[in-house]
């Protein structure tokens, strides 16, 4: 008899985190929760010039508080933020947080991305979904693509939802040996092309509604080079580095600083005004580690994760993914 043995590439290969999504297909509209295991150390790099997020504050060194018990990611835009408060109340009743007194206060960061231009409208992602996201959560291998807070990812949506390529959800993981692993989940609706590993655009803005050749956003933004006011495009790429590395909290803000280079190598252009790039970082604690091996390996799981995300999206609301 052969016993078939399945690897996890995705965040939860990182032993104690969980993983949950809630989805409406409808509304192209989800969260993900990120269910950390205790001790856990976070800490945040935003990068994007339009970020909606939560608690990015509390993450930063010299602030008080060292240990995330969630990390929520949510479509919505603004809206979406409430979605975290469904994930304090399951980890309150499960007395998962920071204790002041007699209290147990939940650190629940989060970032949210703008899918509101695709779906049925005034459907977003709230606090039922949030704690129904932490009764899914499972260690089990990440499902990917349109699901979550990938659900109404989109890419290159400059010109509407009939040139854009559907993004979505994409997770990575890297084994160094010994035990030690970094991780990556991140979902993709960023304003830029994504690029595959030889640099070419594997999703973007289409020249034509039903074509699979992309006009390039750089050459779209030399368009716009000389115009103040240029198309706004609502997007953001927003994900989470985890690690087992036993990492300081300047250690975790570090490491999610250089998990921005891997952002970059996949998304051109990334960091935009209109995106709200953020990336959080967890670290579990169990193994010593270099931080800055942890950084850049977690950059490369940053880009694979995008990739990952991309081609597994399904075609959904108007948009086309690279595969339809």
């Amino acid at each position: 008899m052969t016993t078939l043995t399945v690897t996890n590439n995705t965040l939860t290969a990182i032993p104690g985190i969980r993983v949950g999504h809630q989805t409406h297909i409808v509304g192209a509209t989800g969260c993900t929760v990120v269910l950390c295991p205790p001790e856990t150390v976070g800490g945040v790099d935003v990068r994007g010039g339009g970020p909606g997020t939560r608690e990015t504050d509390l993450l930063r060194p010299m602030n008080l508080v060292e240990h995330v018990n969630a990390v929520v990611l949510a479509g919505g835009s603004a809206f979406g933020l409430v979605s975290a408060d469904g994930v304090m109340r399951y980890c309150e009743e499960r007395a998962m947080g920071y204790a002041v007194g007699e209290f147990v206060v939940p650190i629940v960061p989060g970032a949210i991305l703008m899918d509101l231009p695709i779906g049925e409208r005034g459907i977003r992602p709230d606090a039922d979904m949030g704690y129904a996201a932490c009764e899914a959560a499972t260690d089990s291998p990440v499902e990917q693509g349109s699901v979550g807070a990938g659900t109404g990812c989109r890419v290159g949506g400059v010109l509407g939802n009939a040139q854009a390529t559907k993004g979505g959800i994409g997770s990575a993981s890297i084994d160094l040996g010994d035990g030690l692993v970094v991780a990556a989940l991140i979902a993709v609706n960023a304003v830029g092309d994504v690029l595959n590993e030889q640099g070419n655009i594997l999703a973007g803005v289409r020249t034509e509604p039903d074509s699979d050749s992309f006009m390039g956003m750089m050459n779209l933004f030399r368009q716009m080079a000389h115009t103040t006011q240029p198309p706004t495009s609502s997007n953001t790429v927003i994900g989470v580095v985890a690690t087992n590395a036993k990492l300081t909290k300047e250690q975790a803000n570090h490491v999610a600083r250089m998990a921005h280079d891997g952002l970059a190598r996949a998304i051109s252009p990334s960091h935009t005004l209109f995106d709200g790039d953020t990336i959080f970082t967890l670290a579990t604690g169990e193994k010593p580690a270099n931080p800055d091996a942890i950084g850049a390996f977690g950059a490369e799981a940053v880009a694979t994760a995008i990739r990952n995300g991309v081609r597994m999206a399904k075609s959904l609301g108007g948009v086309r993914a690279v595969e339809q």
